[in-house]
């Protein structure tokens, strides 16, 4: 049954789609999602360690998804940027920017959500671009970040610190989600195999090409992988759904350290995620839609 509209929560899904094996579970359960009106996903760059065309990369493996759940031309898909933004006052603008920036404008009184499962360029690009957005009602999801208080190195941070610095000083509602926090979504070959392969030909394609990626990336023995960015679903859907709390806004060096310089506005940082919620959560829906029985997103 279809929810009231004022039920939904109004979402945008940026996310580095190819860069290895667990985007693609977020971004069906995004897709499966009733309770979300989701105004689209925006395929986002990763560095060019991996590929000199990582967008094109993330963008491609968005429309092979929505290829395999019938869904393709359904769903908004606007490109991000293809490359961190060159410096902290300087925005690459994209056409997941301007997404960002019109739905931000809207006049809405739902929050928007913005689930960043990468590198943080389009948000920092939209706020360079139009800073009012700073002052709307939009929470900012990232899953990025080294163990607080210290950090680190953190593969998301590393593809564009500048764009978390410009984010991070902002006025923005932010909920961080990070290293530690989305290392501990793990799952076994034998729950994928139950519980993912035998549900239709994106189920198959979920559980094969992580596989694979594990195959190619790892020189010893395997046989697990961290869903580490369905916790950005998870927030939405439940944000008391782990223990949180707000911490002033820090910065970040070169090196991807904090600095805690005390200026800027608090953001909420999570320290556990409810596994269990968002693990069965998908499970259930994706078994349900390859019986024809899920709804989708409201796809706007």
């Amino acid at each position: 049954m279809p929810l009231p509209p004022h039920k939904m929560a109004r979402v945008i899904v940026n996310t580095d789609a190819r860069n290895e094996a667990d985007d693609q579970y977020c971004i069906v359960q995004a897709l499966l999602t009733p309770s979300f009106e989701l105004h689209g996903v925006v395929p986002a760059h990763f560095g060019t360690a991996k590929s000199p065309h990582s967008m094109r990369d993330s963008h491609d493996e968005v429309m092979k998804l929505l290829d395999l759940m019938d869904l393709t031309g359904q769903v908004t898909v606007a490109d991000g940027a293809e490359n961190a933004i060159p410096d902290p006052e300087t925005p690459s603008p994209s056409p997941g920017a301007e997404l960002i920036v019109r739905e931000a404008m809207k006049d809405d009184d739902r929050p928007l959500h913005v689930a960043f499962l990468g590198p943080l360029t389009d948000m920092a690009s939209a706020l360079l671009m139009e800073p009012q957005i700073a002052e709307r009602n939009v929470r900012v999801i990232w899953i990025g970040g080294g163990e607080w208080p210290v950090g680190g190195w953190e593969y998301n941070l590393s593809n564009d610190i500048a764009a978390a610095n410009v984010v991070f000083r902002s006025s923005l509602v932010v909920w961080q989600i990070p290293m530690p926090v989305y290392r501990m979504i793990g799952v076994g070959y034998a729950e994928l195999m139950e519980r993912v392969a035998p549900h239709g030909a994106i189920g198959r394609y979920l559980v094969d090409q992580l596989i694979a990626w594990n195959a190619a990336s790892h020189s010893g023995p395997i046989e697990f992988r961290s869903l580490g960015d369905t916790p950005a679903l998870s927030v939405i859907m439940n944000p008391f759904g782990g223990r949180s709390d707000w911490r002033p806004a820090p910065q970040f060096t070169a090196a991807m350290q904090y600095v805690h310089p005390g200026l800027y506005r608090p953001i909420r940082v999570y320290e556990t995620i409810d596994v269990r919620f968002i693990l069965e959560d998908f499970f259930a829906k994706l078994a349900r839609f390859a019986r024809g029985e899920q709804e989708t997103a409201l796809f706007r």
